[in-house]
């Protein structure tokens, strides 16, 4: 009887190193997709070092006079002579300029000729009042003829009392031909020359009187509220380093400048002898007035949704969030940060353009960062 077997059929080589090679691709792929790494981007950061110190408010100016006149004749002609020029001391009395008076000179005679002519009236029918009174007491005239001339004498009074006031007017503008200076000062602009035909009140020159010297400044609409008058400031002048003067604030000015839209501050010194007209001051406020900000590198500031945002970095999963800042103004250094940042925070300082919420990033070095915030500017 025929018992069957079981039949077994040979495996060649060439067949056992196919399946093995096809093993080990699929082992590979297999690998491949679980080994599949998450992106990682280094970034350039900067650490926030604290904010140890405040930010004070200093603007520079030039010192002036307190009180500057602006000299102009009070009647109107051609200059022809002028006697002093920039940086002249004047005192009371000093001609400063003057005028062609022929004209007003003109005016005098005929004034004085109106004068005599108001005169003679004033006299004849001083005469004729007399005269009526005399044949009215006779009953030779009428009330009326002398009523009539006592009208025609107290008129031609009335006339001369006019021609006597016209003439003081014509001296007087004979006198304002010439333009002379009524303080202790010192000659700072010459505004009209000789040959120039000037109107009445024109300013000619400029005297700055003797006295109390000021230091003025143009501040920004975003601190003019930083200054109030008698307000303590301290002044600091570029040609002496030494000299350091303790002013206060007397004005501020109740509108900006069209051009410029600042705000013009004046602060009173103290007499020194070594502060001189225009040297250039640099004011400084008080404490009261001081604005703690934090700077960081203008290329780490960023725009989502209309706000001011900058991209912050978490140290324990490295990965980076937008956070809100307000900004107080930019600088040489970057951008002056008031809110929204304090110290230790690692900001993105460069590419914030390719960041995304919670995007992982590669950091530097812990000694790198460190380095990075101890030459961070914080004012």
């Amino acid at each position: 009887m025929f018992s069957p077997k079981a039949t077994r059929m040979p495996i060649s080589l060439p067949s056992i190193a196919v399946m093995t090679a096809l093993g080990l691709m699929l082992s590979g792929c297999s690998e491949e997709k679980a080994e599949t790494k998450e992106i990682v981007r280094p970034v350039k950061v900067v650490e926030v070092a604290g904010a140890g110190e405040a930010r004070k408010l200093d603007y520079s100016g030039s010192v002036r006079a307190r009180t500057e006149m602006n000299l102009g004749f009070r009647v109107a002609g051609k200059i022809t002579e002028r006697h002093v020029n920039i940086g002249d001391r004047v005192e009371p009395g000093d001609l400063l300029a003057r005028i062609d008076a022929t004209d007003y000179q003109l005016a005098v005679k005929s004034a004085e000729a109106s004068l005599v002519a108001a005169e003679k009236q004033v006299d004849t029918t001083r005469l004729a009042k007399e005269r009526a009174e005399q044949l009215f007491a006779k009953n030779v005239t009428s009330k009326s003829q002398l009523e009539e001339a006592t009208l025609s004498h107290d008129q031609a009074v009335s006339t001369r009392d006019a021609a006597i006031a016209s003439l003081d007017q014509a001296k007087n503008q004979v006198r304002y031909t010439d333009l002379k200076s009524d303080q202790n000062g010192i000659v700072t602009a010459v505004n009209a020359d000789i040959g120039q035909v000037i109107g009445s009140g024109s300013p000619v020159v400029t005297v700055a009187v003797d006295g109390e010297k000021e230091a003025e400044i143009a501040v920004p609409e975003m601190d003019i509220a930083k200054f109030r008058p008698g307000q303590k400031v301290t002044a600091r002048f570029w040609s002496d380093d030494g000299l350091i003067l303790d002013g206060q604030v007397r004005e501020v000015a109740g509108s900006a400048d069209r051009l410029s839209r600042t705000f013009t501050v004046r602060v009173s010194l103290p007499k020194d002898q070594r502060v001189l007209l225009g040297m250039t001051a640099t004011v400084e406020t008080a404490g009261e007035s001081e604005r703690r900000v934090i700077s960081v590198p203008l290329s780490a500031l960023s725009e989502k949704d209309g706000r001011k945002i900058v991209w912050v970095v978490k140290r324990d999963t490295a990965t980076v969030h937008a956070r809100e800042i307000v900004v107080a103004d930019f600088s040489g250094d970057g951008v002056n940060v008031t809110q929204g940042l304090q110290s230790g925070d690692i900001v993105v300082a460069a590419g914030t353009q390719f960041m995304s919420e919670d995007l992982k990033v590669k950091l530097p070095d812990t000694e790198a960062l460190s380095a990075q915030a101890e030459t961070q500017l914080v004012r």
